[in-house]
């Protein structure tokens, strides 16, 4: 008893020597490019050697906690048309499915169902919904009940086509349930499956189509397989798999959107093999070749309204809402491969400004292709203007086939990829949202740290840590590349951060329950001009690109089925604005105005806009729609108006489905 005593003295006397050293002196930061890939994180499992340490390590499913506004997007996800596919979509009904029979014999046996899947797992196990993870359950087990003899799984159909694109997306909603189960079937499974890949011939491994295109994301099963369990002969599997995937290495292998959203990331995959500095600057190369040619626009994205077109690269281009979905899984790929912030800054890019439009407020509609600039969304025909003809513009729960069964894994895997741990067996916050983790540290203890947070619309973020015990671990914090002054407070003292600082924010120390971490991320207007589209304008705030508000009349159509109508947006108010710049002083055009209150749940509506920017404009009336309904293309800057100066307000783009995020400048004369 007396030595209990005297040892619980001895922990008190440590935790207030703590705290009076946190009030006495200024605690100093540092500031690395990339976590570091030294040591091995000793509880959740990185690369196993020979490949190349990843600095950041994914965490299990259901490690991490989404809140505020994050959930609130999972939870209409969950009410919405993604939680309800099976009532919705003729690929995703269960009886006579070909990929829960044994035979592999039925309907439905290509991508589609899990596409859905994929996301629907996730999001049961990020939510926490019973219904969600039960009904995930019953496909898992219908899917693992088809494996053969010889190892391969799923429909017949796929096999008779030597088309392996189906398993890899199948695989990753096996992946995230042996994530929250740990059930001990999964590893052998996929082992069993991978040996029948392993004794293809080569002219049956990754034939053409999607798998070719898209064979990165097979060799991510085989990486995730191999760190497992340590299978020497994946290894030979995955080199293989490189060399009859499309080659990514040498250039874009493949302008179809959403094969570049998920293609271009490929040599850096298979740089953690081959150890090769050139691939993962490959990946990057493409990146700047697609973005420097069709993504001369807001929101993060490029203009692929099917396929990249010559000449096509205005913001009136779309992309579907597939490639916003494999874009961002591309970036959070690459940041754990690579430790950039450029790979979480375009993912944040991606998900606040283009994926809330993708689909209704209340997510129980969407529509295949969102443009930064798209004043109408009907059912009418497009093209040529854009490539695909027929209905694209519309939000619709039964249309769009690929786009509405893979967007369900969107929010869920940026949710799962908030946090990451580091080989250190340290924490790293890289992209932020109101959350809250749970994970092992330093020798073993659990930590919990909740972020509280409105980001991206506000730019403080709070970390309070609750642990058992003092533990010691390092915490890691990314900079966003677009500020340039962040400011740190440790239980109200302010931490020394380096000036000019980029890339991560590191603190080693002994953490505690009740300690407290804010940091500030200022969060100053910027004007961005797009030269290659004839010095058009956005506005940026933080990670927020900001678009015009535009009236909005929401017209139903599918009435007969009243629990998933659809809409046609069209709108009410005008819409051809050039702004009015002060080329002095750009940025005093512009005024902030933040809406007073908490955050709205569903902050992404014109209504709810917790920020706005007051701006000065002028109409430009010879900018109309086309004929066929689809916005002209930005008329040059400057262009010249007789129009009275107006003000207007701009909203987060992510708020406006009818939007004009990038400006022609508009002058008297």
């Amino acid at each position: 008893m007396r030595t209990c005593i005297i040892l619980s003295l001895i922990t008190v006397s440590i935790i207030l020597t703590t705290i009076c050293a946190d009030a006495a002196q200024q605690i100093q930061a540092k500031v690395v490019a990339a976590p570091p890939t030294s040591g091995s994180n000793s509880h959740y499992i990185g690369n196993r050697a020979p490949l190349a340490p990843n600095p950041l390590i994914k965490l299990p499913a259901a490690s991490v906690t989404p809140s505020g506004w994050l959930r609130r997007q999972l939870e209409l996800e969950a009410e919405g048309f993604s939680g309800h596919l099976t009532e919705i979509s003729p690929w995703c009904k269960f009886e006579g499915n070909a990929w829960v029979n044994p035979k592999g014999e039925g309907h439905s046996g290509w991508e589609e169902m899990p596409y859905w899947l994929k996301g629907f797992i996730a999001l049961g196990y990020a939510v926490q919904d019973k219904r969600i993870i039960a009904e995930s359950k019953k496909w898992i087990e219908g899917i693992l009940s088809t494996q053969r003899p010889d190892g391969y799984f799923g429909p017949q159909g796929n096999l008779d086509a030597s088309d392996l694109w189906p398993n890899m997306i199948a695989l990753y909603a096996i992946r995230t349930y042996y994530e929250a189960t740990g059930d001990q079937r999964v590893i052998p499974f996929m082992l069993r499956y991978f040996h029948w890949m392993y004794n293809l011939p080569n002219d049956k491994l990754l034939t053409g189509g999607w798998q070719n295109a898209r064979g990165g994301d097979n060799l991510d099963h085989i990486y995730w397989l191999y760190n497992h369990t340590g299978e020497e002969w994946l290894l030979e599997l995955a080199e293989r798999n490189h060399e009859h995937t499309d080659d990514w290495t040498n250039g874009i292998a493949s302008w179809h959107g959403v094969n570049f959203a998920q293609g271009f990331r490929e040599p850096a995959q298979y740089y953690q093999q081959a150890k090769d500095p050139k691939l993962i600057q490959a990946s990057e190369r493409n990146f700047k070749t697609m973005m420097d040619i069709y993504g001369q626009v807001p929101g993060g994205l490029f203009g692929a309204d099917e396929n990249c077109r010559d000449g096509y690269f205005d913001p009136r281009q779309a992309t579907e809402t597939c490639t916003m979905a494999e874009f961002m899984f591309s970036d959070e790929m690459l940041a754990s491969i690579t430790g950039s912030v450029s790979w979480a800054d375009h993912c944040e890019t991606v998900a606040f400004n283009s994926l809330p439009a993708s689909m209704t407020p209340d997510l129980k509609g969407l529509h295949y292709l969102t443009a930064p600039n798209m004043v109408q969304c009907d059912r009418g025909n497009k093209a040529p203007g854009l490539q695909n003809g027929g209905e694209m513009l519309s939000y619709n729960p039964y249309n769009y086939r690929c786009c509405q069964h893979n967007i369900a894994f969107a929010w869920p895997y940026f949710s799962e990829y908030l946090w990451m741990a580091t080989r250190s067996n340290g924490l790293a916050a890289v992209i932020y949202a109101p959350s809250k983790v749970k994970a092992k540290v330093g020798s073993g203890a659990i930590v919990q740290i909740t972020e509280i947070t409105d980001y991206p619309f506000d730019e403080n973020i709070t970390f309070t840590f609750n642990t058992a015990q003092p533990v010691k671990f390092q915490f890691i914090m990314r900079i966003p590349s677009w500020c340039t002054t962040p400011k740190l407070k440790l239980n109200g003292v302010p931490v020394i951060i380096p000036k000019s600082a980029k890339g991560w924010i590191a603190i080693d120390r002994i953490w505690k329950t009740g300690d407290k971490l804010v940091l500030t991320l200022p969060m100053d207007i910027r004007i961005k001009t797009w030269q290659k589209n004839n010095n058009c304008v956005s506005v940026y705030r933080g990670p927020l690109a900001y678009s015009l508000k535009i009236g909005e009349n929401w017209k139903k159509f599918n009435t007969e089925s009243p629990k998933w109508p659809g809409y046609e947006v069209f709108p009410t108010t005008p819409w051809n604005y050039g702004l009015a710049i002060d080329q002095k002083n750009p940025t005093a055009s512009f005024k902030v105005v933040h809406k007073s209150g908490a955050l709205p749940a569903q902050p992404f509506t014109p209504q709810s806009a917790p920020i706005t920017i007051t701006a000065k404009a002028k109409r430009i009336t010879e900018w109309k729609m086309d004929a066929n309904g689809l916005v002209e293309t930005v008329p040059k800057s400057p262009a010249v108006s007789p129009e009275p100066t107006e003000t207007i307000t701009l909203i987060p783009m992510g708020c406006a489905r009818l939007r004009i995020s990038a400006f022609p400048q508009a002058v008297a004369k």
